[in-house]
């Protein structure tokens, strides 16, 4: 049955003429038929996102006549977004996402409502946000706003129509702790920080987020119209390599914290300090107050002459794409058996894309004793806006 049919009055829906000619492929189809496409106008969808994940997302719901769609994020467009998040154009750029995603939808379709709220997705104003809306979807690429969204969508009783990409390979499924397990149930603990790179550090596919993003865009419809079996109690592994799907069964877990009868969780918790890492996209960080040093600190202290050992813990092709004259390459992975290669009396500077490896490469010596250390801020494309324009960013 569908998830919206019980506060939907069909006859009080009307499609006009032009609308029966926009959808007159969907009418014709008995499991949509007439009745099918008014639930689709009298539904709302809310989109966490309007990145790779959002734009199919927003694209084909917009397309298919879900009568209001919100849109949540607090970012701009920028270059890099566009080799996957085609939602976005050149002619975007600097704009900001939710008002570069709206113009698109409503040229799509301009019988439709689209909402923005361009601001992060917080436990303080997450419920508020969604609570007028039918069906939330994660369009995210971090762990914070994953266990909010989860969290939000149990206590206020709604669906989680999740999707998960990383290079080659991505995940879909539909958390509903009404009728299966939610993402707790799954992993009820996030991954250690730094454990799992973002898409920022380990790169996607730029066509992995349209088969991601449009499966999350067809459960959503099936929910909606009460059709088909959804991903409820089923995990989606899809390998775009292989080109293979494969199905993981899922069970609700009787002792989640959120979930199960004797949940102990009840409100909204501080989503940062659970996952211990930031709660946005962004992949810049870091190494906290004394260890940072900026490019025009670094490049000041080269032309006087200091004796510094820049280590790049980049990957290869990264290093291939730009890297600091006089740096040496030791990635991430390696500096853990690479580690006696360095000496604790020279001063080092750990240099990654943007920060956020080069951080925890920090953590790493110095726990292990290492004290005359510092990150680069803002790593080699901070370094190539600030001090050598003649190397790209990416």
């Amino acid at each position: 049955m569908s998830l919206i049919l019980e506060r939907i009055d069909p006859q009080a829906i009307e499609l006009s003429h032009a609308e029966i000619s926009r959808y007159s492929r969907h009418l014709i189809m008995p499991e949509v038929g007439l009745a099918g496409q008014k639930r689709l106008k009298a539904a709302s969808v809310l989109l966490i996102g309007t990145g790779g994940l959002g734009s199919p997302l927003g694209m084909y719901l917009a397309a298919a006549g879900i009568g209001k769609i919100g849109l949540v994020d607090f970012d701009v467009v920028d270059a890099s977004n566009l080799q996957r998040q085609v939602i976005h154009g050149t002619a975007s750029l600097g704009q900001l996402k939710v008002d570069s995603a709206r113009a698109r939808l409503l040229d799509i379709n301009p019988d439709i409502e689209v909402a923005t709220y361009n601001e992060p997705f917080t436990s303080e104003n997450a419920l508020a946000i969604a609570r007028p809306y039918d069906i939330i979807i994660d369009g995210t690429d971090n762990f914070p706003t994953r266990y909010l969204t989860n969290d939000v969508c149990v206590l206020l009783g709604k669906p989680n129509i999740y999707g998960s990409i990383f290079r080659f390979e991505g995940q879909a499924s539909v958390f509903y702790a009404k009728e299966g397990p939610c993402y707790r149930c799954l992993f009820p603990e996030p991954p250690p920080p730094g454990l799992v790179p973002s898409c920022a550090e380990g790169g996607v596919l730029g066509v992995l987020p349209g088969t991601i993003g449009t499966i999350q865009a067809t459960e959503a419809i099936k929910l909606i119209l009460g059709i088909g079996q959804p991903l409820i109690g089923r995990l989606l592994l899809y390998d775009a390599l292989n080109l293979t799907l494969e199905e993981v069964k899922l069970r609700k877990n009787p002792r989640c914290l959120i979930c199960s009868e004797n949940a102990s969780i009840k409100e909204l918790v501080d989503y940062e300090a659970f996952c211990g890492v930031p709660g946005h996209d962004h992949e810049e960080e870091s190494a906290g107050a004394g260890w940072d040093i900026t490019p025009t600190e670094l490049a000041a202290r080269l032309v006087q002459g200091n004796h510094l050992k820049i280590i790049d813990v980049r990957e290869p092709h990264e290093w291939d794409i730009s890297h600091i004259e006089g740096a040496e390459m030791i990635p991430l992975g390696s500096l853990a058996a690479r580690m006696h290669e360095l000496d604790s009396a020279q001063d080092i500077v750990l240099q990654c894309k943007t920060g956020a490896r080069s951080a925890r490469a920090l953590e790493m010596l110095r726990t292990a004793g290492f004290r005359k250390l510092k990150n680069l801020k803002g790593g080699i494309n901070a370094w190539a806006r600030e001090v050598d324009p003649s190397l790209p960013t990416y």
